[in-house]
Formats: structure tokens, C-alpha cells, sequence
């Protein structure tokens, strides 16, 4: 076996959406973002990135795209993913007892075209608002 067959099967290689993930994360880890969470997942729904800015709990959607020919990135979210993020990101506030706490939902918008070592990273704060009924998100 090759060096490049032994690195390939030892690290294999990160599909687009976690490359962008991974970027994402990094970029709010700069902004001075505390990571408390990555890929949460629960029965209500799935939490790309969940982070502490300032005193503030925010729910973060990443989407990644190789282009905009199909519309920017942050257009894949729609009011019923909105609906899922507000149940997942208020089930995970009780769980962690964090209910006393501000919280917000950002975006984090990348476009990462096929031979570019680093993608173009667009950060929309409060992107959206809870959705549903009886919310009590500040």
C-alpha cells in the first residue's frame, strides 16, 4: 500500500457540508465565538453549531454550496427548517438549563467553488426569528 492509499483509508476525506462546518466554526472561533456544541442532534432536530457570543446562546444554520447557481446558500433555509431549528435549539436550552439566557439563530453562509483553498464565508446574525407558536426566545 502507498503513502497516499495508507493517508486516504487513515484520513478519509470530509464531505463538502462538514468541510464547510469546519469552517464555519472556525471563522465564529475568530469572531470570539465559544463553541459549546457541534453537530447536536436530538428527536426535534438537528443543530449545525451552537455557540456563546457575548451572553448570548446562538443557534447556527452553516449551509455550503460549491456556487450560487442554484441561489445563495442561506436561501436552502425555509420556514419549515426554521420551525425545526426553534424546536431543536429550545429542546437543547432546557436540557442544558440555559433558559434563562438571551438566544438568537444566525446563518453561516459558505461558498467553497471546486479549486479554491478557502471558501467565501458570509455571517448573517439574527437571520431569523423563532417560528412557531408560543416561542418565548428574547
Amino acid at each position: 500500500m502507498g503513502l497516499r492509499a495508507w493517508l486516504s483509508a487513515r484520513f478519509p476525506k470530509k464531505s463538502l457540508g462538514q468541510r464547510g462546518e469546519d469552517a464555519a466554526a472556525r471563522y465564529l472561533k475568530r469572531q470570539g465565538y465559544r463553541i459549546l456544541a457541534r453537530g447536536f442532534d436530538s428527536r426535534l432536530g438537528e443543530l449545525d453549531i451552537v455557540a456563546v457570543d457575548d451572553r448570548t446562546i446562538v443557534f447556527v444554520e452553516v449551509k455550503t454550496r460549491r456556487s450560487n447557481e442554484a441561489g445563495h446558500p442561506a436561501e436552502a433555509i425555509d420556514p419549515h427548517k426554521e420551525r425545526r431549528m426553534t424546536q431543536a435549539a429550545l429542546g437543547y436550552l432546557k436540557a442544558q438549563r440555559l433558559l434563562d439566557y438571551a438566544a438568537r439563530f444566525d446563518v453561516v453562509a459558505i461558498t467553497w467553488p471546486e479549486k479554491i483553498r478557502q471558501p467565501i464565508v458570509e455571517h448573517y446574525k439574527n437571520a431569523f426569528s423563532p417560528a412557531g407558536l408560543g416561542q418565548f426566545f428574547s
